[in-house]
């Protein structure tokens, strides 16, 4: 797999996907700092272990989760090597039979497609529909690594300034739930 040097606040060059481009003027805006790798599309978390390497920090497990009606989604960000038990989160979140939700529903809450969904893609929840859940390692972690809602980029952001920038704005609350 191939992966750039580090870089720090610094957008991949040339054009880039209107998703893509929209996290990095956000961050930017926020005055979030980061640091950046850019390569071949980090899709599963085999290859998101070597991303991980380079940028000192493991990239986030992100679930895009709904229930049975498909009317409650959720984001589960959690640590890479974290096992996932629905039976355990549901009990923790009050919800009945959680399953992963369509790639459509990705698409049209959070503007990703499979193996690119994050964080940054709940600044196109405009209507919160999606419910943010975090693993409380990850919440709990000093760097919080994830896509710019495409796997072709990797970020390392200070939790806190996700926690206490981006988060408010965007207006989404985060569960922090035991895995």
């Amino acid at each position: 797999m191939e992966i750039s040097a580090l870089y720090h606040n610094c957008r991949p060059a040339g054009e880039l996907l209107p998703q893509e481009a929209a996290a990095f003027d956000l961050l930017e805006e926020l005055g979030i700092p980061y640091d950046r790798v850019s390569g071949d599309p980090a899709d599963n978390m085999e290859k998101c272990a070597a991303v991980s390497e380079v940028l000192g920090t493991p990239i986030c497990k992100n679930l895009f989760l709904c229930n049975r009606q498909k009317t409650q989604f959720y984001l589960l960000c959690m640590g890479p090597d974290k096992p996932f038990h629905t039976k355990d989160l549901s009990h923790q979140i009050g919800s009945a039979r959680l399953s992963f939700a369509p790639e459509e529903s990705l698409w049209e809450l959070l503007r990703c497609t499979p193996g690119s969904a994050t964080i940054l893609g709940l600044m196109n929840d405009t209507d919160h529909r999606v419910r943010l859940l975090m693993e409380r390692e990850v919440y709990e972690a000093e760097y919080l690594s994830c896509h710019p809602c495409i796997c072709t980029s990797s970020l390392k952001l200070k939790t806190a300034d996700v926690l206490e920038k981006f988060l408010p704005h965007t207006g989404h609350d985060v569960t922090v739930v035991d895995l």
